[in-house]
């Protein structure tokens, strides 16, 4: 820990004698003390917005995750379904949400349900692959035990493979936690009257960058707690995983 934060610090001394030196205008690019200084200023705004985007990124990936387990499950059963939709899949990561976002606030109006569509195509992707080689990835040897305690196919699916699968569900999830507050802010900033996103997007013509750095700060905090408590509820998952039978 010691080393991860000697290098923090160094990176923070060297932006801060950057900015104050005359290196970049601080309209520009805000240094560290200005930013501490809007953290604890505009602690209140920056509290009531996080909550407006934490709904916001909570929802979106409860949706992202029924959305990919769903899309995981049936191509898992239907291989000519997988072979129908994961190109489709793969194709979707290929629009940059920037050109989607407007469309889906157009479509949908300026309340949550855009904001939630946007997480959900960014977010939807890693979780479905990820949970879909971890369906794919079942020892055989389960399987068999299954079939030998006359289990049917559903039965064998929702006591053991599904279980089985979780823990790799979950890693899709961290992963998705990564973008998915970056899907916020592209909605906010597309159309919304709260949340960082929009914080962001007023703050930068108002010059007051220190400010809208500062939620910058608060949202990488807010994504880092998020991946944490992933990779913890991952962690427990993992100590209750179905065993195959030579385990």
């Amino acid at each position: 820990m010691i080393a991860p934060a000697l290098v923090v610090l160094a990176l923070l001394g060297a932006w801060e004698l950057y900015v104050d030196l005359g290196g970049v205008d601080d309209l520009l690019l805000a240094a560290p003390h200005q930013i501490a200084r809007s953290l604890w200023e505009d602690r209140s705004l920056l509290a009531s917005n996080l909550g407006t985007t934490a709904q916001e990124v909570g929802l979106g990936i409860l949706v992202s995750l029924a959305l990919g387990l769903a899309a995981a499950v049936a191509m898992h059963f239907s291989p000519r379904l997988r072979r129908a939709l994961y190109p489709l899949m793969v194709a979707t990561q290929a629009v940059p949400p920037v050109i989607v976002a407007p469309l889906l606030v157009f479509w949908l109006g300026f309340g949550v349900w855009p904001k939630l569509a946007i997480i959900a195509v960014v977010c939807f992707f890693p979780v479905a692959v990820t949970t879909y080689d971890g369906l794919a990835g079942i020892d055989p040897e389960l399987r068999k035990l299954m079939r030998t305690l006359d289990a049917d196919r559903w039965r064998a699916f929702r006591l053991t493979e599904l279980p089985a699968a979780l823990p790799a569900a979950l890693s899709g999830a961290r992963i998705a936690v990564a973008v998915a507050v970056i899907g916020a802010v592209l909605a906010e900033a597309s159309g919304s009257s709260s949340g960082l996103g929009n914080l962001v997007e007023k703050a930068g013509p108002a010059l007051q960058t220190p400010r809208a750095y500062a939620a910058v700060v608060v949202m990488a905090a807010f994504a880092v707690a998020l991946f944490a408590a992933l990779g913890a509820a991952e962690r427990a998952l993992l100590h209750h995983r179905p065993k195959g039978p030579q385990q």
